[in-house]
């Protein structure tokens, strides 16, 4: 679906909530946890930005919908839903949806997460054009998906494990591999931005740099028990089964375990590299 179908649908879903609640909009959103001018602007249909991770969970939990309907993935209200398989492709990443609902879900559990590149949420708007001029993506749509990453972390409880190779760091400062048009003013802004964000974030934030020569990991993310989604394109392979949920994140631990740049010293080792 378009992002402007999605948001439409949603604002349609989160209206039928208010007309059989019975209540005005002041004690909709009261009970939600947001005030009414928030509300009216959700329902306004002015802007196709989802809600914040938070609110979505309020009206889930409040009016006893389930996210996957709240969010459109599913014409099923109930909590339940329908029984997902063990495993799924889910392709089309041009929207936000199936993120903010798999973020929603893990709220209260760890998140693990192995990047491609350099982190969604720790990206500036340079970098992020500049990679998506490179697979013609809207750069708009990535820095909205940045600026959601970015949000969930700042909010109280998040909790979220990263990591990735220290050459992926190196081949930026330097300009080498894919950075080799990216302008060194850019790349120095990039990291002093993400020294900025690793400092502000910890410790519910935290990332660690592994010895890329001695492990290798594909792009992914563990989202808590409930999923493992794996990067591998323009789609994720989602596995959904404890056993599989259970390896991915032995998995991520032992990239931990082999980490020659820990979550403390992170901020510091970015400060630190040179650009060239």
């Amino acid at each position: 679906m378009d992002k402007r179908d999605l948001s439409r649908l949603f604002q349609e879903r989160v209206k039928s909530l208010l007309a059989r609640s019975g209540d005005n909009q002041s004690s909709f959103a009261a009970s939600v946890g947001i005030d009414r001018s928030a509300l009216s602007q959700l329902l306004s249909g002015q802007s196709t930005r989802l809600p914040r991770v938070e609110t979505l969970l309020n009206i889930a939990e409040r009016y006893a919908v389930s996210l996957d309907w709240l969010l459109g993935l599913s014409q099923d209200e109930g909590i339940t839903g329908e029984l997902r398989p063990s495993l799924e492709i889910e392709q089309g990443f041009d929207n936000q949806t199936l993120l903010v609902k798999w973020h929603a879900e893990a709220t209260g559990t760890k998140i693990r997460y192995v990047p491609a590149r350099i982190p969604d949420l720790l990206r500036t708007q340079d970098v992020i054009a500049y990679e998506t001029s490179m697979v013609h993506r809207d750069p708009a749509t990535q820095m909205s998906e940045t600026a959601f990453r970015l949000d969930y972390n700042r909010q109280p409880g998040t909790d979220m494990e990263v990591c990735m190779p220290f050459q992926t760091l190196e081949d930026f400062a330097t300009g080498c591999s894919i950075w080799g048009n990216l302008p060194r003013k850019s790349r120095a802004e990039q990291l002093q931005h993400m020294a900025s964000l690793l400092d502000e974030l910890y410790p519910s934030f935290r990332l660690y740099l592994f010895d890329g020569r001695e492990r290798y990991s594909v792009p992914y993310t563990v989202f808590g028990p409930y999923r493992a989604a794996i990067f591998v394109g323009e789609m994720y392979l989602v596995l959904y089964t404890t056993e599989a949920v259970l390896t991915m994140q032995r998995h991520f631990d032992g990239l931990i375990r082999m980490a020659k740049v820990n979550a403390h010293e992170v901020a510091s080792y970015v400060s630190s590299l040179k650009v060239v």
